[in-house]
């Protein structure tokens, strides 16, 4: 087979739509004020980047998520490319970059063209019907920064619905609340692969380089 071709069926059996184990989002009425503030959330289209206060500690979060997420995405620029997204998109939602990491390995398993049983789409698994209530017809949630826009806007609205519960708010995510299955997958992966703490050695200078407190 010339290489050409060869890589171009590659691409494709790559890219190409593939089931996912996840549940679904249940589609529910919104307030008008919700359904607001979702819009506006998913509609700002800044271009991702690293949110850290300390460059150094983002840099160092980079790589060692990229060393952790190498057997999935092989290239390193995917690679990067994605964390910065899912580290923006996240810290934007006011939630943990690494829970959004653990929910993604169990929801798709870091496939961006997934697609499971109920119809939901790509890394974080969201229902279509979400472009409809606070979308547009130009998202694309098979597109990566959309598709991790929604996932993280849609997680963030079940964790105020469920005043901070995260074992609920993942359940409403999941279409399974009620149930542990999926909050405890998502959980273990958080603990199992992406945990994080700066290294001693950041702290330490920041500390040094604290102001002194009165």
């Amino acid at each position: 087979m010339p290489p050409d071709l060869r890589s171009g069926l590659f691409a494709l059996l790559l890219f190409a739509a593939v089931p996912a184990w996840a549940g679904a989002q249940r589609e529910e009425a919104l307030s008008a004020n919700v359904a607001s503030a979702m819009r506006r959330s998913v509609t700002d289209a800044n271009a991702p980047r690293l949110v850290f206060d300390d460059a150094r500690e983002g840099q160092v979060w980079l790589v060692e998520m990229s060393r952790r997420l190498e057997k999935r995405i092989p290239d390193p620029w995917l690679r990067q490319r994605l964390l910065t997204a899912i580290q923006y998109e996240a810290t934007r939602a006011g939630l943990d970059p690494q829970l959004v990491l653990g929910l993604i390995q169990v929801e798709s398993g870091f496939k961006k063209y997934a697609v499971s049983g109920a119809g939901a789409r790509g890394l974080m698994q969201v229902m279509p019907f979400w472009v409809r209530h606070i979308g547009n017809n130009e998202h694309n949630l098979f597109e990566l920064t959309t598709n991790l826009r929604y996932g993280c806007t849609i997680l963030r609205h079940y964790l105020d619905i469920e005043r901070g519960n995260l074992f609920r708010a993942l359940g409403r995510y999941n279409g399974s609340l009620g149930r542990a299955d999926y909050p405890n997958l998502v959980l273990g992966a958080l603990r199992a692969h992406w945990q994080w703490q700066p290294p001693a050695t950041l702290r330490t200078v920041r500390l040094e380089g604290a102001a002194p407190q009165n």
